[in-house]
């Protein structure tokens, strides 16, 4: 025991669970660093982020094509009715536009079946929300063979 100016000092020893904490924390962070540093691993969010695109890429691959529902009558009608209720307080219920832009006319992100469902489906920037998940596959097919047959007839619906 050491004294100094009459007050003895005694040494204590750590208590064993903060030894064990602290150790335990010295091997994390030895594993964390081993683990995720790209010149010891191989690991890199960037090839994450590749395989997430390409499986992404491979999901839509059979999106993009001619509409499968062009020329059904049927679907022109489920079409129409489907516009009537998701499209037309933007589009205007005779596809001249308002809020967004007019269909009947040349589009900025694409004119052909593949480019349009991919517009509907995943949205663009400045306004066009995406409505992949409230339509769904086939619905958005039927919304885009409706506006295509008013297209055809010179944007007469």
């Amino acid at each position: 025991m050491a004294e100094f100016d009459g007050i003895k000092e005694a040494h204590n020893k750590i208590p064993r669970g903060w030894v064990l904490f602290f150790v335990g924390v010295i091997v994390w962070l030895v594993w964390y660093i081993v683990s995720y540093t790209p010149q010891i691993s191989g690991w890199s969010q960037y090839k994450v982020f590749e395989e997430e695109m390409k499986a992404a890429a491979v999901s839509t691959a059979g999106v993009a094509g001619e509409n499968p529902y062009k020329n059904s009558a049927a679907a022109v009608e489920e079409g129409r009715a489907l516009f009537a209720s998701n499209c037309s307080m933007c589009h205007g219920a005779d596809l001249k536009g308002g809020v967004g832009p007019d269909l009947t006319g040349r589009l900025k992100y694409g004119d052909d079946d593949g480019q349009m469902f991919t517009t509907v489906s995943e949205g663009r920037p400045g306004g066009m929300p995406a409505f992949g998940q409230q339509l769904g596959r086939e619905r958005i097919w039927k919304v885009l063979a409706y506006v295509g047959s008013v297209r055809e007839r010179g944007g007469r619906p």
